[in-house]
């Protein structure tokens, strides 16, 4: 398994379902489609999905340490 990052390439909105993908080894495609399918039951899945696109580090910026 590959560490939690946006990436770069590939990503539709904020590319959190694209990270949640590559990190349990699915396509992006099919983790969309389980987010939208989870949207039709109650619950705060579009708040976590907010809270992962900004929690999540970009790709490009994943690597580098703030000194």
């Amino acid at each position: 398994m590959s560490s939690l990052a946006r990436p770069t390439h590939g990503r539709m909105i904020g590319g959190v379902c694209a990270a949640l993908a590559r990190r349990f080894g699915t396509s992006a495609t099919t983790m969309r489609i389980v987010f939208v399918l989870s949207c039709l039951l109650p619950g705060p899945q579009f708040l976590l999905y907010i809270a992962l696109w900004i929690l999540l580090p970009s790709e490009d910026r994943a690597g580098t340490t703030a000194w």
